[in-house]
């Protein structure tokens, strides 16, 4: 037993891996997206979302510490909607959006690594710079848990703190008369109207919902049932803290019209005003040390997402010829979705698929499983009504600007849904019965979690 818990994670690796996604990209590349969308008020949509992000993570906190296993929110839509199309078809969404915020951050990586040879973002070296970052965390994740584990733990403490220091040091020198301006009546505050502030959420949500990356923790981490909460609970303080220090400095260093000429690598702008060269060189350093924990992480977390959906026969299984065939897989995706998409339409095409499924998981929980994860019914009530809200205004405000991303969207999703009820159709017997084995095994993985923490007690 003790052999075994000494390869498991541990809390602090495990808030490393939540940490590492969430700081990847999110906060490096949606500052100038949001910023573009609501004006000066930019960092309170990273404060609002904060608050969103709050409400939905209670229903997964819940969720983890009742029902910890690889499969995540995997396990959760099964638990909720039983084995079948429904539960296949929201696991797979979360999968594809993890797997659209891997391709967000390749492209990051490769936007920042650009800046320190004043190379344009449109260059064809960002999806080659990305593709060669997926390659490395590949790598790195077929080496196992201590490296993975270990990795994490050092790039996290050093974007933590440098990110930290940045922001602080920013807001020390940076003329502050611009946060001042927010709290006094005038016209020399520049907003874009409380439609798209709400819509911009939908992206400053979307900087957050790496702690979802933690559920699919739950046969690695030591003490699951208490662990997986506190891990998610940490990650979002933490993230709340640096996105709005961050913001706030950003915002006191450069104009709006600034911010969203350099949308793509907003943070190296902001940091040279303040700190000349050697701030581009700070940011960008950070910014790939950012990106390269980022997606580690998610690459970790999202590969063992897709396998247990295999061992669920919620997908055909995965193709042996391969050592761990779920990441082989998850790496392709990103390369493909990293060559195919610019920086603003992977960030709204994740940021809809992450709401819908944010909507079922909480409506799961309210609907059905209450009274399993002892959960207060009103939050996740809550949760639904502020995702319905921030999803429509945000899948408006893209159909009037960009409605690309609304028909690539509404694609992916009857895409998923077509596929899954095909694929639920091959071991469905003539009753209508479908036969998914695996659901007892699961049952008792769960039960054994329990037991042994029982025993501790």
């Amino acid at each position: 037993m003790k052999s075994s818990s000494k390869k498991k994670l541990s809390l602090l690796g495990s808030v490393s891996l939540g940490t590492g996604v969430m700081i990847g990209a999110g906060i490096f590349v949606l500052m100038g997206q949001v910023a573009e969308l609501v004006g000066d008020l930019f960092p309170f949509a990273f404060l609002a979302g904060a608050i969103v992000t709050g409400f939905s993570a209670y229903s997964y906190v819940k969720f983890s510490n009742t029902y910890p296993s690889a499969g995540g929110i995997a396990m959760f839509t099964r638990k909720a909607y039983g084995p079948g199309t429904m539960a296949g078809t929201f696991a797979l969404l979360m999968y594809v959006s993890m797997v659209i915020a891997q391709s967000l951050v390749a492209r990051t990586f490769g936007t920042y690594t650009l800046r320190l040879f004043d190379v344009a973002s449109s260059s064809f070296l960002v999806p080659v710079l990305g593709i060669l970052l997926l390659a490395v965390a590949y790598i790195i994740n077929i080496s196992g848990n201590k490296v993975i584990e270990k990795t994490a733990n050092i790039t996290a403490v050093i974007k933590i703190v440098g990110i930290s220091m940045l922001a602080l040091a920013g807001l020390a020198f940076a003329d502050l008369s611009v946060v001042d301006s927010w709290f006094e009546p005038g016209e020399n505050l520049k907003t874009a109207g409380a439609f798209n502030f709400v819509a911009a959420l939908a992206l400053s949500i979307l900087a957050y919902k790496g702690f979802t990356t933690i559920t699919n923790q739950g046969s690695d981490i030591i003490d699951p049932h208490r662990n997986l909460g506190r891990s998610i609970i940490i990650s979002v303080l933490i993230c709340t803290v640096i996105y709005t220090l961050l913001a706030l400095s950003v915002a006191s260093s450069l104009s709006v019209e600034e911010i969203i000429l350099a949308k793509n690598y907003a943070l190296a702008a902001a940091a040279k005003p303040v700190f000349g060269d050697w701030g581009l060189i700070i940011t960008v350093f950070l910014a790939i040390i950012a990106t390269v924990s980022g997606l580690i992480a998610s690459v970790y977390s999202a590969s063992r997402m897709l396998t247990m959906l295999s061992e669920m026969k919620q997908l055909p299984k995965l193709y042996r010829g391969f050592k761990n065939p779920g990441l082989v897989f998850t790496v392709l995706l990103a390369t493909v979705l990293t060559a195919l998409f610019d920086l603003t339409r992977i960030a709204s095409i994740g940021a809809i698929f992450y709401l819908v499924m944010d909507i079922a998981i909480h409506w799961g929980l309210f609907r059905y499983l209450i009274k399993e994860t002892k959960a207060n019914p009103i939050i996740p009530l809550i949760a639904i009504v502020l995702d319905v809200v921030i999803l429509v205004t945000f899948i408006l405000l893209k159909f009037n600007t960009d409605p690309l991303v609304v028909y690539v969207a509404l694609f992916g999703f009857l895409l998923i849904l077509g596929m899954q009820r095909a694929f639920m159709t091959t071991h469905t017997d003539a009753d209508g019965k479908m036969h998914m084995e695996m659901d007892k095994a699961m049952n008792m993985t769960a039960e054994s979690h329990k037991d042994m923490e029982s025993h501790k007690d």
